[in-house]
C-alpha cells in the first residue's frame, strides 16, 4: 500500500514556542471551494488561532484564510469560524482533557492529505515565561555544541 502524501501547507511555529504540545490530533476542515483554493496557494495564518468545543462540536476561531484573488463577491469572511471534523469519540475525549486546568487546543498545521484539508490540532499547556526562557537556553546550548562539531571537523578533516 502506498504512503498517502502530504502537502504541507502552513505550520504554526509560535504555538509550539509558546505551549507545551501533550498530544496532537487530526482533524478534517469544512471549507467552501474559495477557501480550498487559496489554501493551494498558501494564503493561511494560524497565529492567535484556536480551537473551541461547543454542543459536542469543534471550531477553529481566528484562523484567517485570505480570500481567493479570482473569486467572486462571494468569498467568505477570512476570520469566519470554522467547523473541524472530529469523530464522536476524539471530542469527548478532548473535552475530557480540556476540563483539566490550563489545557487548550491550538492548531499547529494546516496540510492536504490525499486532496483532503487537514488541522493537526494540539492538546496544549501553556509555558511560564521562566520555560520559555529555558527552551531557549536549551536551544541555545545546541546550537553551540553543532557550532563547535562542525568547526572541528573543518579543521581536522581527517
Amino acid at each position: 500500500m502506498p504512503k498517502e502524501e502530504i502537502k504541507l501547507i502552513t505550520s504554526n511555529r509560535k504555538a509550539r514556542h509558546d505551549f507545551f504540545i501533550e498530544e496532537t490530533v487530526e482533524a478534517g476542515l469544512a471549507l467552501t471551494g474559495t477557501e480550498v483554493k487559496s489554501l493551494r496557494d498558501g494564503k493561511v495564518n494560524l497565529k492567535d488561532s484556536y480551537a473551541q468545543i461547543k454542543a459536542g462540536e469543534v471550531f477553529i476561531i481566528g484562523c484567517h484564510i485570505s480570500p481567493y484573488s479570482h473569486g467572486n463577491i462571494m468569498n467568505p469572511d477570512p476570520e469566519r469560524t470554522r467547523k473541524l471534523l472530529l469523530h464522536k469519540s476524539e471530542i469527548k475525549r478532548l473535552e475530557g482533557k480540556l476540563t483539566l486546568k490550563g489545557y487548550t487546543l491550538v492548531p499547529l498545521s494546516v496540510y492536504f492529505k490525499a486532496g483532503r484539508a487537514k488541522m493537526e490540532l494540539g492538546l496544549a499547556k501553556g509555558k511560564k515565561l521562566y520555560d520559555v526562557r529555558e527552551t531557549l537556553k536549551e536551544k541555545e546550548a545546541k546550537r553551540e555544541v553543532e557550532r563547535a562539531v562542525s568547526e572541528r571537523r573543518k579543521n581536522n578533516p581527517a
